[in-house]
């Protein structure tokens, strides 16, 4: 039977060793709002992201920008993807951009707490911690000339399985992703009781790390179902990584954003206007629409306004986005 990891508690626990360690700005004291910001910054506009710091020897202004996608999947296929965009950047910018391959969520923050991570993108919940632990203000997520590009949390189940409503799983395997997953933990805790499955009441999360690796438990039968986002489930079957057809679809959400992409609200502001500039004005190329579900362009988002209903579920859900909830993943 899968057993829980113990690799998100420790990197938990190092990133709270390390904000522990970081140094509270003067000005930090004579901030008027800070909601769930942590302490070393400061909302005044009330935007709910944290401002550029009006302190010049504050501001970062990198030679070379260092740019991380979610390690939702494999990170190799996302530096090949994003390897003409960065090209693009290069030019766009006049500096240097690397690739950073991050292995988790928490490594992903902490890099971009601590200064080594300039702009990238995160998944949907850790979305909220990026936000308030590291200082990430998300302008962007994926879509068209139309709209923006979501996706559901879905409940999967083998084809072949007995399992046919979500309380039908009282007792079963369950795998959900990690603590800090919208989808795969966050949403089905807020979600699930009122149809009538309840997280940790009615069975016991097994925590698989990816949301990969659920959906090949279910497949494998290592797990009964698996409570992971839409569009992973369909990136891997478009790429034969799974039949859909071996796998039913017993429940799904309404739409949440997908990933975000944020910029660290220390970057010098003619940097950060340059960087928002060339992301806006860039059309992805064939790879990256065959991989982002048909999306052709970066659309520009608030994290006030789009990630409302994720904040609505992290609340609901006891896990509200701030240090307490991390420091206890």
């Amino acid at each position: 039977m899968p057993t829980r990891p113990h690799g998100t508690g420790a990197l938990a626990a190092l990133f709270a060793g390390a904000m522990m360690l970081a140094a509270i700005p003067a000005a930090a004291a004579d901030c008027p709002n800070r909601g769930d910001l942590d302490d070393i910054f400061c909302d005044s506009d009330g935007d709910l992201v944290a401002d550029t710091p009006t302190d010049p020897g504050q501001l970062r202004d990198p030679s070379t920008i260092v740019f991380a996608y979610t390690p939702v999947e494999d990170p190799a296929v996302y530096a090949n993807i994003f390897s003409p965009f960065l090209d693009y950047l290069r030019e766009c910018t006049g500096r240097n951009v690397v690739y950073f391959n991050v292995q988790s969520n928490a490594a992903q923050i902490e890099a971009m707490r601590s200064g080594r991570l300039h702009v990238g993108g995160f998944s949907t919940g850790p979305t909220g911690f990026a936000v308030n632990l590291a200082g990430a203000v998300p302008f962007a997520v994926k879509g068209d000339a139309e709209d923006w590009q979501g996706y559901n949390l879905i409940m999967i189940v083998r084809a072949d399985s007995a399992f046919e409503t979500l309380p039908d799983l009282k007792g079963a395997r369950v795998a959900h992703v990690s603590p800090s997953s919208n989808s795969g933990n966050l949403a089905p805790r807020a979600l699930f009781p009122d149809e009538g499955l309840t997280p940790d009441v009615d069975y016991e999360p097994l925590f698989s790390g990816k949301h990969d690796q659920s959906i090949m438990g279910v497949n494998s039968g290592d797990y009964d179902a698996a409570a992971v986002a839409s569009d992973v489930f369909e990136r891997m079957a478009r790429r034969g990584q799974i039949d859909a057809d071996d796998f039913r679809v017993i429940y799904r959400s309404e739409r949440f954003p997908t990933s975000s992409f944020a910029y660290d609200s220390r970057l010098k502001p003619e940097l950060r206007d340059t960087i928002l500039a060339c992301f806006m004005d860039y059309r992805y190329t064939e790879d990256m629409q065959r991989e982002f579900d048909g999306a052709d362009r970066f659309y520009p988002v608030t994290y006030q306004e789009h990630w409302e209903v994720v904040r609505r579920v992290a609340d609901a859900s006891g896990t509200p986005f701030n240090r307490t909830t991390w420091e206890r993943q």
